[in-house]
């Protein structure tokens, strides 16, 4: 039984705080105390930590005396600058650094992966530089918890988050001109937290691995599956089949390690009717 902490209960951190609850002692953060104390009730060890871009927060040093730190706090592009994201890794780095904390598990994303179109998929081995980058704050994040350091880390890149209140083809409903010929880089919410466990308990560490569903169901056909399942409108008009352009990202060496998914197509993966 190891001590994990995981920065960042949400939508992912919570169901893996969930699955680890069985084997480990698990704290974890929220950034507001009403959250915190929410998930107390629940029986979640839950501690307020904010890091604006300094961290903010009561007892948050719980945080960092376990042996295992999953990092959890993906940029929000839409809604912040990349530089206050970087600044906040930046911190979060420092008090890593000065902790007990042995082992780090970094969650990031294939948008670290170029935009450009080829016939292979990219593989974790594929080299990548802050020119050669699909998203250079999500690129710059990752370097700066791979540099210098004195404890493992293993950098998981998720495709795109989906399931259960998430779903693709609600965003898409009755909209005109969508794009939907090219294949999609999806994984299924549990199945992501099941990942994170899995390398944990497996001690996957110094490694990169993309968490991608195996199969890559194209785009058009999960909107129409989501529109008939859930009862709501299908795009009325898609892009032309000679602009689908496949950035396709290969799951296969977390496969490689005896991971198996529990929705390897994202056309079976499960959605909230009531949503």
């Amino acid at each position: 039984m190891s001590k994990i902490s995981i920065i960042g209960l949400g939508w992912i951190g919570l169901p893996l705080a969930k699955i680890l609850c069985a084997n480990h002692t698990v704290c974890g953060s929220t950034t507001t105390a009403e959250k915190a104390e929410s998930l107390q009730k629940e029986g979640i060890n839950a501690i307020q930590f904010a890091l604006v871009p300094f961290p903010q927060g009561k007892g948050f040093q719980e945080l960092f005396t376990a042996e295992v730190l999953v990092v959890n706090i993906p940029p929000r592009t839409r809604t912040s600058s990349g530089e206050l994201f970087l600044e906040q890794i930046k911190f979060l780095r420092s008090m890593v650094d000065n902790s007990s904390i042995k082992k780090v598990l970094f969650v990031s994303s294939t948008g670290v992966y170029p935009e450009a179109n080829r016939k292979e998929a990219y593989t974790e081995t594929d080299f990548l530089d802050k020119s050669l980058t699909g998203n250079e704050t999500i690129f710059k994040s990752e370097l700066m918890f791979e540099k210098d350091r004195n404890f493992d880390l293993t950098i998981v890149r998720f495709g795109g988050l989906l399931g259960d209140e998430r779903i693709p083809g609600k965003y898409v409903a009755g909209r005109e001109n969508v794009k939907g010929h090219s294949r999609v880089n999806f994984i299924y919410r549990n199945d992501a937290a099941r990942m994170l466990a899995w390398i944990i308990e497996q001690n996957l560490w110094n490694e990169v691995y993309n968490g991608v569903a195996p199969i890559h169901s194209v785009r058009k056909d999960v909107y129409e599956r989501n529109a008939l399942d859930l009862g709501f409108e299908p795009p009325r008009s898609y892009e032309n089949a000679s602009e689908g352009v496949d950035r396709l990202v290969s799951g296969a060496k977390i496969l490689d390690s005896g991971f198996e998914f529990e929705f390897p197509d994202p056309l079976d993966f499960p959605y909230s009717k009531e949503v």
